[in-house]
């Protein structure tokens, strides 16, 4: 494709590999809205397609990193605390690997059929149509994506302040109107800024990173589980939490002191439903690999497999990492213990349960251990997210819905203006709101739509009987659909019991159907002759 410049109401993002940078435009403008801040560029010759450089190996380590962030080290506290017992903090868990698993089996024959760039947004968009596909990139753009980005950097800033704590929180900065920016903030947005300069040279140093920080991740994650369950195992934790492995309650503290409510069959249903919102988010992203099927290698044969076994093994990791953490530590505490056994997994300090167990099993040096593993984690989880999420809006933009050029790759085989928009709206979210907000968004708009895209697959088999079909869901329609009514459930149990996040998370939807048809009325106009 020969050099161009850039139309009006294009998103142009300069190139800064050596040689091939974009030559400003001497009356260059500043995009309205989000885009103020970027200029437009003359682009130089762009690859027409993707470069297919991701193997299984490399299909398989993305999907993994993408899952393991930060989550699987906090979010047990929680869990704990909402149905207390070890015994059903294993079944929260072991709950969230059966959904988890039987989503991604069901994915696997939408991505063996249609091995594009883009993933569950085309899946979506081919099953219900062109608005239910903008729907879900819309909201992958402003919540699911960019949120889950800024909440695992914002992870990251905080367990660097363990070892730097400069870069504490509580650390402000500067003053941005009526909010405050800390210094955990600024190291969250320069993380996001430099994984996206690095994809933005292209599929290879972005794989380079994942591999590297997600075996990484993995192994320190079976060093801890192996030192917990068979080296460091106590006798009378293990003892302590068999004796109450059936009886639930939720802990409530109340004036300083702690309450236990027994909970009845019916609250023990609610209560593992709203649990799920950690777990959940602690398993989730395993999808990005069906974004990025345009860069993998024999998709239709890579792309399923991935998806099973990168969620197989995330899946066996954390409910071994929970054995590990029942093994050295009681289920139940005080916030006001003296120390780690005291406080128990429900009150482990700020909810660092992994911090608290590895304590228990090295002493003083556990907190800056454990730092260094979640710092590892979050950046590679950080850096598969980024890669990912950038071939969405590339999808959308080429079918007209979102800026145009976001839908050029860079002279890198890459969707650079994607990458950088995507990096700048996480940069904003970095600035806003809490982790537990984000996440609490982000779980709720994610089951949406994943119950529409697995209900795609029945729709499909339907209307395209003799479509190739590489892979077949297996245990379909019975697996399929028992994720369906499981998803729905949990969703439900969230939309009642935490509303003051999930109604917004509808909000943020159905935003996207005036911002649909206002994109379709452009285009319309930007086709009409003269």
């Amino acid at each position: 494709m020969a050099s161009r410049r850039l139309r009006k109401g294009e998103l142009g993002i300069p190139i800064p590999a050596p040689g091939v940078v974009g030559v400003l435009l001497r009356r260059s403008r500043c995009l309205a809205g989000v885009g103020k801040s970027l200029l437009y560029f003359a682009t130089v010759e762009h690859p027409s397609s993707f470069k297919r450089s991701l193997g299984l190996f490399d299909s398989t380590m993305l999907v993994v990193g993408s899952m393991i962030g930060s989550g699987i080290f906090i979010v047990s506290a929680d869990i704990a605390r909402t149905v207390g017992s070890a015994g059903w903090l294993l079944v929260v868990w072991v709950i969230t690997g059966l959904v988890t698993l039987a989503a991604a089996l069901s994915y696997g024959e939408l991505a063996s059929m249609m091995p594009q760039a883009g993933g569950q947004y085309v899946y979506l968009r081919e099953a219900y149509g062109p608005l239910v596909g903008f729907l879900y990139g819309w909201t992958l753009f402003l919540v699911i994506q960019t949120g889950t980005i800024a909440a695992v950097a914002v992870a990251f800033a905080k367990y660097t302040s363990v070892l730097l704590p400069w870069f504490s929180e509580s650390h402000k900065l500067l003053r941005l109107g009526p909010a405050q920016v800390s210094a955990a903030q600024l190291l969250a947005i320069a993380i996001i800024a430099l994984l996206t300069a690095v994809n933005w040279r292209g599929i290879r140093e972005g794989k380079v990173i994942q591999n590297v920080f997600t075996s990484a991740k993995v192994l320190a994650l079976l060093a801890l589980i192996v030192l917990g369950i068979f080296v460091a195992r106590d006798h009378d934790v293990v003892t302590l939490n068999l004796a109450g492995f059936w009886q639930a309650s939720r802990s409530v503290v109340e004036r300083g002191a702690v309450h236990f409510e027994l909970l009845s069959a019916g609250a023990l249903l609610a209560a593992l439903g709203v649990a799920q919102v950690g777990s959940l988010f602690s398993a989730d992203a395993w999808n990005n690999i069906t974004f990025t099927a345009g860069e993998v290698a024999e998709p239709h044969r890579n792309v399923p497999l991935s998806l099973a076994l990168g969620t197989g093994i995330v899946i066996v990791l954390y409910l071994l990492a929970n054995v590990a953490y029942l093994s050295v530590l009681p289920i139940t505490g005080d916030p006001k213990g003296f120390d780690a056994f005291a406080r128990g997994v429900q009150y482990a300090t700020s909810d660092r349960v992994a911090t608290a167990a590895a304590s228990r099993i090295m002493g003083d040096p556990a907190a800056w251990a454990m730092a260094v593993l979640i710092m590892v984690s979050t950046f590679g989880c950080a850096n598969g997210l980024i890669l990912a999420g950038a071939r969405v809006y590339y999808a959308m933009a080429k079918d007209g819905v979102f800026f145009r050029g976001v839908g050029e790759l860079n002279a890198n085989a890459v969707p650079g203006a994607a990458l950088v928009l995507q990096s700048f709206w996480a940069a904003l979210l970095c600035l806003s709101g809490s982790y537990g907000d984000l996440l609490d968004y982000v779980i709720f708009a994610v089951l949406i739509f994943y119950v529409l895209t697995v209900g795609g697959l029945f729709i499909l088999r339907k209307r395209r009987p003799d479509a190739e079909r590489p892979y077949k869901a297996w245990g379909y329609p019975v697996v399929p659909l028992l994720y369906m009514i499981a998803a729905t459930a949990i969703a439900l149990d969230l939309l009642v019991l935490k509303p003051r996040y999930t109604w917004p998370g509808i909000g943020i939807v159905l935003l996207g159907v005036p911002v649909y048809f206002g994109w379709k009325i452009r285009a319309a106009a930007t086709q009409k002759p003269g």
